[in-house]
C-alpha cells in the first residue's frame, strides 16, 4: 500500500530557526544563548530543530517534562537538557538515572527533597520564583538553607512581563540578583526571547529564547532581524462562482458585493486554523494576497481567488500566518498561532 496523499503540509526553515539563534546568542552578549524545545519545539519538531540549533552552536535546552526529553536524548553527547518541571513522583528514579547533561529544574520544597534522597550529589538546576507566582521557590525558601546540598547547575526565574515596558521587570530583575547573591551556583539564566530584548543588565550568564525561534516578534527590537521559520500550505478542495447576494459559509457571515471567484481549501480548526481567522485571515494565491471569506470550519475554509488566476482542485495555496500579523488579526498571542497547528500535516524541512 502506498502512502496515503495528505493535502495539507508545514514546512518548516531551519536555515531561519539557525540565523534567528545566531542573532539571539549576539543579542545576548557575553551570555550563553540556549533555546527553549518545549512543546516538540513550539509544534515545529524538536529533533529536526534540536539537531539545526546544536549545528549553530547552542548547547542549553530546556523542555517541560521528562517524557517531552525522550525522542532529544540521543542528540545530547556534547549539550544539556533542564525539565522545566522538575521531578515528580512518578518519574524522579528515571531521570536521576538519565545521561548526566539531563537535569530537573526544581521548583518546590517537595522537589529539592525528592532529588535529594534520589540523586544525592548529581547536579540539578532551581527555578526562583520573583513575581509571576507561576512555579519556582520563593526567595525566602531559597535563601532559608533549602539548597544546601544541592549541586545548582543553572539558578533560574522568569519573567511575567518583558513583552512590555512595566515596573514589573525591573523588581523580577532586583529580587533575582538579591538571591542569585546569596546562593552558590555556576549560572543565573532570567530572559525568555523578550527578556534579551531587554538589554545586558538581564542576560545574567545564559538566556533561554522560545518564541522568537520560531519567528515570533516578542518586542519591536527584534523586527528586522527575526526570520519567519514555516510556511502551511493546504490543497484546493474545489473552486467555484459565488454570486452577488450569495453567502460564504456556517451563519452566513459573508455576503458576496458581486460574483466572485472562490476556492475552498482544506484547512480548519481541526489543524489550528481557528475560527477566530473568518473573514480576516489571509492567503497567498497566485503571489497575491487574498482574504479569506466566511467562517472558518473544521476541515475547510474559503478564500478568494484573484480574477485572472488559474487555480483549480488540487493546486497548493499558501495559508499566511506570518505570527506577528496573525496575532494581530485573530487576538491570539504568537505562542497559540503557533503551538496550536495540528497533527494532520505532512512534515517537510527545509535545509541550508
Amino acid at each position: 500500500m502506498t502512502k496515503p496523499h495528505v493535502p495539507l503540509r508545514l514546512t518548516v526553515d531551519l536555515p531561519a530557526i539557525q540565523a534567528n539563534w545566531r542573532w539571539l546568542d549576539r543579542m545576548s552578549g557575553g551570555a550563553a544563548c540556549g533555546a527553549a524545545v518545549k512543546a516538540n519545539a513550539y509544534g515545529l519538531g524538536a529533533e529536526k530543530v534540536v539537531k539545526a540549533l546544536l549545528d549553530a552552536g547552542c548547547r542549553d535546552f530546556f523542555v517541560t517534562t521528562w517524557s517531552e526529553a525522550q525522542p532529544i536524548l540521543h542528540l545530547l553527547e556534547n549539550a544539556s537538557l533542564s525539565l522545566l518541571h522538575g521531578v515528580s513522583r512518578e518519574d524522579v528514579a528515571d531521570v536521576a538515572a538519565a545521561p548526566s547533561g539531563v537535569r530537573p529544574i526544581l521548583n518546590s520544597l517537595q522537589q529539592i527533597a525528592r532529588w535529594k534522597e534520589a540523586a544525592p550529589g548529581r547536579p540539578c538546576d532551581v527555578m526562583i520564583d520573583t513575581g509571576m507566582n507561576r512555579l519556582g521557590l520563593s526567595p525566602e525558601e531559597a535563601l532559608s538553607g533549602a539548597l544546601s546540598g544541592l549541586d545548582v547547575d543553572i539558578l533560574l526565574s522568569h519573567l511575567a512581563s518583558a513583552d512590555e515596558d512595566v515596573p514589573q521587570n525591573e523588581r523580577q530583575l532586583r529580587t533575582f540578583e538579591t538571591v542569585a547573591s546569596q546562593v552558590a551556583v555556576k549560572r543565573r539564566s532570567l530572559s525568555n526571547s523578550a527578556g534579551i530584548l531587554l538589554g545586558s543588565d538581564y542576560h545574567f550568564d545564559l538566556t533561554r529564547p522560545g518564541l522568537a525561534l520560531y519567528g515570533g516578534i516578542p518586542r519591536k527590537e527584534g523586527q528586522g532581524h527575526i526570520r519567519p521559520a514555516f510556511k502551511v500550505e493546504a490543497q484546493v478542495v474545489q473552486r467555484r462562482t459565488v454570486r452577488a447576494g450569495d453567502t460564504i459559509g456556517y451563519n452566513a457571515t459573508f455576503t458576496a458585493p458581486r460574483d466572485m471567484e472562490i476556492a475552498i481549501v482544506n484547512v480548519g480548526y481541526a489543524d489550528g486554523y481557528l475560527r477566530c481567522f473568518s473573514n480576516i485571515g489571509e492567503a497567498r494565491v497566485a503571489g497575491e494576497t487574498v482574504p479569506v471569506l466566511g467562517r472558518v470550519s473544521m476541515d475547510l475554509t474559503a478564500v478568494q481567488v484573484p480574477v485572472a488566476s488559474s487555480l483549480d482542485e488540487g493546486d497548493w495555496v499558501e495559508i499566511q500566518l506570518d505570527l506577528p500579523k496573525a496575532s494581530a488579526q485573530s487576538g491570539l498571542s504568537q505562542y497559540e498561532v503557533l503551538t496550536l497547528l495540528g497533527s494532520r500535516y505532512s512534515r517537510g524541512t527545509l535545509v541550508g
